[in-house]
């Protein structure tokens, strides 16, 4: 594939900016559209995008495999982390008014909400890059695709 000045600088443009979208879809996912899967699925577009341009060797400098599996780690024990701490103070599994954290239980609810849709937006992240590393056909060492 040729490469293009044009289209390397606008997906250095664009991607930090597909990034905030997807931040915004994952926080503003408990009070409307969106949420956690949908924002990770954003935010793990962006790196593809990347990688697709740059090469894969290059977006595998962004994020690497053992910083993969730490994200991946990281959202699944927030997401359980929340629901054990449920659990703990005498609820369900995310039965969120259980937790005493402030006297309004509505506001321990978005709190932990919140909680829940970044670890799930971790986790999904973390998974598509992963599956998108690993499906990749390797570069060469001219960074071209081998067939």
């Amino acid at each position: 594939m040729q490469e293009s000045v044009i289209i390397r600088t606008v997906v250095r443009i664009m991607v930090p900016f597909i990034q905030l979208f997807a931040l915004y879809v994952i926080m503003h996912g408990a009070s409307g559209p969106g949420g956690g899967f949908q924002g990770g699925v954003i935010f793990g577009a962006a790196i593809i995008l990347y990688a697709m341009i740059f090469g894969i060797s290059e977006g595998k400098k962004k994020i690497s495999d053992s910083f993969d599996r730490i994200l991946a780690s990281t959202g699944l024990t927030i997401y359980a982390a929340t629901g054990l701490a449920c659990i703990i103070f005498g609820g369900m599994f995310l039965q969120y008014s259980a937790v005493p954290l402030l006297p309004d239980t509505a506001l321990v609810s978005k709190y932990l909400i919140d909680l829940v849709e970044i670890g799930i937006g971790i986790t999904v992240l973390a998974v598509m890059i992963s599956l998108f590393f690993d499906i990749s056909p390797p570069e060469s060492e001219a960074g071209e695709v081998e067939e």
